[in-house]
């Protein structure tokens, strides 16, 4: 599993707006300047976000992207499935991924198996609200 320059922005994105939560919308822009991320790019993945029903957005004055979901309800593993093609380890596991000739009798599969339930366990056991709790200001390379 690799895990794109797109899931780790909306990582870093949506512990930006959880930090800065004022009730109030919080413009693209600054968004962008303190997670040092191009405007254009972090606008494709907010809208994402947004359809997805993870944030709010509101354009004109006044505008901008704020939470729709409380930190402490949004999972790690929730936000990587709704930006990332597949969590799988191997191709042969991904949900639109080859399906193996072999896999009868493969004997790594259940392997891969579990450590995909491990990670995804891991994932969906971390909340947004634990990594803002870590502090610092998310520009760290995520």
């Amino acid at each position: 599993m690799l895990v794109s320059t797109k899931g780790r922005y909306a990582l870093r994105v949506l512990i930006d707006l959880a930090e800065h939560q004022t009730g109030d919308y919080v413009p693209l822009r600054a968004i962008a300047e303190r997670q040092q991320i191009s405007e254009k790019y972090l606008e494709a993945i907010l809208k994402s976000l947004v359809r997805d029903k993870i944030l709010a957005g509101m354009r004109g004055k006044g505008g901008g992207y704020k939470l729709a979901v409380a930190p402490e309800e949004l999972t790690v593993g929730h936000i990587l499935r709704l930006t990332e093609p597949s969590l799988a380890t191997v191709s042969c596991l991904a949900e639109r991924g080859e399906k193996c000739r072999r896999r009868g009798e493969c004997r790594t599969l259940p392997m891969w198996r579990e450590l995909d339930s491990m990670i995804l366990a891991y994932l969906d056991g971390r909340k947004l609200a634990d990594l803002v709790k870590k502090g610092g200001s998310g520009a760290d390379g995520l």
